[in-house]
């Protein structure tokens, strides 16, 4: 498997090195967020300053830290997902200041050791959800510290509601600050859903050209990257329909404001749905593996300048329908430029019901049925697992750091004791990188922004007044959107903007200090981060690798099933029972399958670069299971279009087969360390999707059963 792209070896000599030592070098490049960039500008600086004139420092403060840690959450996306990837850490932010500033008025201030043992044992437990979730647990972890070792004037409430009103104003700043591009483009308000989907369009384009190639797999990644963000955009855009309303499926604009809001909307999501059917067939022509003419490939890079300028694609070239993949694909594309055609601007809208069922999410009621079988009792099991190993380790390992850092912080200092235990909050944080990799990074980027800011003290002392630390807050709120490509880098901007704010509000001997409280952090963080019985990567990479296989096989499970058998199920143009991959249902647990895969591969790139610790001899090549895992997956989505496009059902066996040894696999790794590998059946001898799938699981089990 090619090196992570976020590890970027800078010398030939370096990729013989162990990736533990190179990780901490690694630097993700990409475009400077210029827009972003002056959000944060607008962001905590201007909040400062206005505490500097009304007198009211420890409020602005308060609200300035609410608007710095959402500009680590400000990412590229549409507004909308801004909404929920801001939004909701800042609330978690919210609360655990105002758990925090009830335990500093409390008057017992040791009473902050349980109390922060049990937000770090639910924020632990709550960050194996998701990067969202993971997110505002650890804001709530950091601010529960804050809010009990900072002594800031005012009551718990009036802290936790500055806090949520900075962060307010960063997500204010996004909706109001767009790029210029977008201002000038006609439907602007759209513009962030459109270009999502473009996004996919010119993914797949990509990965067309790679097929049969070294470059196929990473290019099959970023398509299903694109993918979902195209479908978290659109799921948002119905969820938060403002400016307008979103359209039924039949083409109507239900609401107050039906026009060119309305129809944008129903545009952008009705050539979702084609660029759904056609990445599916591409995934299929992935797995073949045959390259196609260049003109076809080229095909869904029109389709992407349609989408961008809002216009009709012209015509397109069509492969030859000589395999099933390549005749799915024909089939998907001619649908495709349908769509397009039908959803130009100045037509009327047509309801189009293609041969196959509908497509990704036009109708409410297709959601709701999507939603049914994603909480039916079989899946809720997934949900029902908050002891599972991975949550039980993670939660305890966060609750330890955080704790201990707070005992030792409250022995050493007497007020402002929060550093450490923050500290350790940020450390500990697995989706952050490999724990020596954050260690060294936090290290020097914490010497690096006190030594930036004494630097700036002794200049500065000869000035009256405050006001430069507005100038401070100013451009390290200007570098965070750029920051976040390396941890470093991002702990020497944070270091500098948080000793601006509590330089503000009187800690002025705080710089010296912090480095101690810094370097102990981490001592804690590594010494409780190699326990024998909390790093065990088969607890923690086995649990993202059993919720990808639980979910592939549900989305099998339903691919596979007689859809003759379901009341009101969509019938073909024969009149036969019509396959059910391509529904509502069947596109939804793709995704979630797909979406699990990338999180079980994150995990994976993580424990590759681990400081080796106890388990070193009883280590996994997770990049080689997850390379099988990913094959799995594309295996389960040809499994589906061959069906569709009428190769006969595997046999009710083989399918009680394969889904039963996806699930016992995936309990096996769930289990962890102490869980026996299951005996899997035999490889079914006359489908070759589901015979890949279950080569590959063979494979895995060949992997995760070596001690």
């Amino acid at each position: 498997m090619s090196a992570p792209p976020s590890l970027r070896p800078r010398s030939s000599a370096g990729r013989s090195m162990p990736a533990w030592l190179t990780h901490p070098l690694g630097w993700r490049s990409a475009p400077i967020p210029w827009t972003a960039a002056l959000r944060g500008a607008l962001s905590a600086g201007p909040l400062l300053a206005l505490g500097l004139l009304t007198g009211h420092l420890s409020q602005a403060v308060l609200a300035g830290l609410g608007a710095m840690l959402a500009g680590v959450n400000d990412r590229p996306g549409t507004r909308r997902t801004g909404v929920v990837h801001i939004g909701l850490p800042a609330v978690g932010g919210a609360f655990g200041l105002l758990c925090g500033g009830l335990l500093a008025d409390a008057g017992n201030r040791w009473t902050a050791v349980p109390a922060l043992f049990v937000v770090g044992w639910l924020s632990g437990a709550l960050s194996v959800t998701g990067p969202v979730w993971s997110a505002a647990a650890m804001q709530c972890l950091v601010t529960a510290a804050i809010g009990a070792g900072m002594p800031i004037p005012g009551p718990a409430w009036l802290k936790a509601g500055c806090y949520l009103a900075g962060a307010a104003w960063l997500l204010l700043l996004r909706f109001a600050l767009r790029a210029p591009r977008d201002i000038l483009r006609r439907g602007a308000r759209r513009e962030g859903e459109r270009e999502a989907v473009a996004a996919v369009f010119d993914a797949l384009a990509d990965a067309l050209h790679a097929l049969g190639g070294p470059d196929a797999e990473p290019a099959r990644r970023r398509l299903i990257a694109a993918q979902h963000r195209a479908d978290e955009s659109l799921r948002l855009m119905r969820l938060l329909p403002f400016p307008g309303a979103f359209p039924g499926p039949s083409g109507a604009f239900p609401g107050r404001r039906e026009g060119r809001g309305s129809a944008q909307a129903y545009r952008i999501t009705e050539r979702f749905a084609a660029a759904t059917a056609l990445c599916e067939a591409g995934i299929a022509l992935l797995w073949e593996g045959r390259p196609l003419p260049r003109q076809v490939a080229d095909a869904p890079r029109l389709l992407a300048a349609a989408v961008r300028a809002d216009s009709a694609p012209g015509a397109l070239a069509s492969p030859v329908s000589d395999t099933v993949q390549r005749g799915a694909f024909d089939r998907a594309l001619l649908a495709a430029a349908v769509t397009f055609d039908r959803t130009a601007p100045g037509r009327t809208p047509v309801p189009y019901e293609p041969a196959r069922p509908p497509r990704a999410s036009l109708s409410t009621r297709s959601a709701r049925r999507a939603l049914k079988e994603l909480t039916a009792p079989g899946s809720l099991r997934t949900l029902g697992r908050a002891f599972a190993p991975a949550r039980r380790e993670n939660a305890l390992r966060v609750a330890l750091c955080v704790a201990a850092s707070a005992a030792v912080a409250l022995s050493l200092h007497q007020t402002h004791w929060y550093w450490l235990p923050a500290t350790a909050a940020f450390l500990v944080k697995p989706d952050l990188g490999p724990l020596f990799s954050r260690v060294v990074n936090r290290v020097a980027g914490t010497a690096t922004g006190v030594l930036v800011f004494t630097v700036l003290t002794l200049a500065m002392a000869g000035l009256d007044g405050l006001w430069w630390l507005v100038a401070v807050v100013v451009a390290g709120g200007a570098l965070i959107p750029v920051a976040t490509r390396h941890f470093g880098f991002q702990t020497a901007v944070v270091t500098l903007l948080v000793l601006s704010f509590v330089y503000a509000v009187g800690d002025t001997e705080a710089t010296a200090a912090r480095l101690l409280d810094t370097a102990l952090a981490c001592g804690i963080v590594l010494l409780v981060g190699h326990l024998p019985r909390l790093t065990d990567p088969r607890v923690r990479v086995g649990h993202r690798f059993a919720v990808a296989l639980r979910r592939t096989e549900r989305y099998l499970r339903h691919v596979l099933d007689d859809p003759g058998s379901a009341p009101g199920a969509p019938t073909g143009a024969a009149g036969a029972a019509a396959p059910r991959g391509g529904d509502a249902t069947g596109i939804a647990l793709r995704y979630a399958a797909y979406r699990a895969l990338s999180e079980a591969r994150a995990a994976a790139e993580t424990a590759a670069a681990e400081l080796p610790g106890p388990h070193r001899a009883h280590r996994h090549d997770w990049l080689a299971v997850m390379a099988r895992a990913e094959r799995i997956v594309d295996a389960a989505t040809v499994c589906a279009v061959r069906v569709e496009q009428g190769v006969p059902r595997p046999t009710a066996t083989e399918a009680r087969w394969v889904t039963g040894a996806l699930a016992a696999m995936a309990d096996a790794l769930e289990g962890g360390r102490d869980a026996p590998m299951p005996v899997l059946p035999p490889v079914p001898k006359d489908c070759r999707s589901l015979r890949d799938v279950m080569t590959e699981l063979h494979g895995i089990q060949s992997l995760t059963s070596v001690p």
